[in-house]
């Protein structure tokens, strides 16, 4: 039987007309623009409209990937939703999109919730479907309305988080797409990144984040630096042989020290952080997207792509592009 690969057809890219800076955020709580942007690496982030939600900025950025890959939407098999903000319990946002999309019953639709991981583990799951030949038109999706789940008095987590949406269109191939992917969660640590459930019944907390920042931050440096050195030994490459790091844009001090360990210069990092914020499982389709966009990408390039957040869960994948 013939190996498939999965190649990326085609990309999008979705964020929200308001802005928030940090000198917005300093009339809320004590803090600063340059406090902030010497933490964080962020200056601004978007803030989604009352009336958009996860599936419908989701569309945005779903069309464009399949227009980019030359698809007519009822090509598409089957829709993963990476969100932690999804419009409803359920149906899923993925079978919103589904409906927002047009596309009839023969699509599979779900949600992935990993959090800030949520689009990789969402690609390593559509990567297994079109390996094992079960679909060939996948549409992989992140989409956060992040600025719902925050304390907008809360000094340590409001001034990271933003709102987005990214996309990616797969299909399969005979040439190497996506080479490996990589995810991993340890519950052990829930206690340093959460957002608590009104719904489950557990009383005593207001349904924001809740973050330790510190603690996340040496835990997210360590253990990115792992998954670095799994996924190029699962390769057997070199670091020198990555052309481009296309991380989750949590922190730019994590992201440097990701790239220190792969010894990149930051020329080869996509850098969004800076106007977007952490927009959680959106950051990393978001990132590829705006790199495919203004060129730096190109055809043939590897790209290593990784993620850190709640749960925790981590993961990564290596795509010839």
């Amino acid at each position: 039987m013939s190996r498939y690969y999965s190649h990326i057809a085609g990309t999008g890219g979705y964020l929200p007309e308001s802005v928030r800076t940090n000198d917005d955020i300093a009339q809320i709580v004590d803090t600063s623009n340059a406090w902030i942007l010497e933490r964080t690496g962020i200056r601004e982030r978007r803030i989604a409209a009352p009336e958009e939600t996860a599936s419908s900025m989701g569309e945005i950025a779903a069309r464009q990937a399949i227009e980019a890959a030359g698809w007519d939407p009822e090509e598409v098999d089957l829709i993963i939703m990476a969100t932690s903000t999804p419009d409803r319990i359920f149906p899923s946002a993925a079978c919103m999109l589904q409906q927002r999309l047009g596309i009839r019953s023969q699509c599979g639709a779900f949600d992935i919730q990993a959090a800030c991981s949520g689009f990789v583990y969402s690609l390593s799951i559509a990567d297994q479907f079109i390996r094992a030949g079960t679909s060939r038109r996948v549409l992989v999706v992140g989409s956060e309305i992040n600025s719902r789940l925050v304390d907008w008095s809360d000094r340590a987590t409001c001034i990271l988080f933003g709102d987005g949406a990214g996309a990616i269109a797969l299909e399969p191939s005979s040439e190497p797409g996506i080479l490996s992917t990589h995810i991993h969660g340890d519950g052990r640590y829930q206690d340093l990144l959460y957002l608590p459930n009104p719904d489950a019944g557990i009383h005593g907390e207001f349904p924001y984040v809740k973050m330790q920042g510190n603690e996340v931050f040496k835990i997210a440096v360590n253990t990115l630096g792992r998954i670095v050195d799994e996924t190029l030994m699962a390769n057997g490459l070199d670091k020198s042989q990555v052309d481009w790091l296309v991380p989750h844009q949590a922190n730019i001090r994590i992201i440097a020290a990701t790239a220190r360990k792969l010894g990149m210069s930051m020329e080869r990092v996509v850098v969004t952080i800076e106007k977007q914020g952490n927009t959680s499982s959106a950051s990393v389709p978001l990132a590829l997207h705006e790199a495919i966009q203004d060129g730096r990408i190109r055809r043939g390039q590897v790209l290593l792509m990784e993620a850190f957040g709640g749960g925790f869960t981590w993961g990564s994948a290596l795509i010839r592009y």
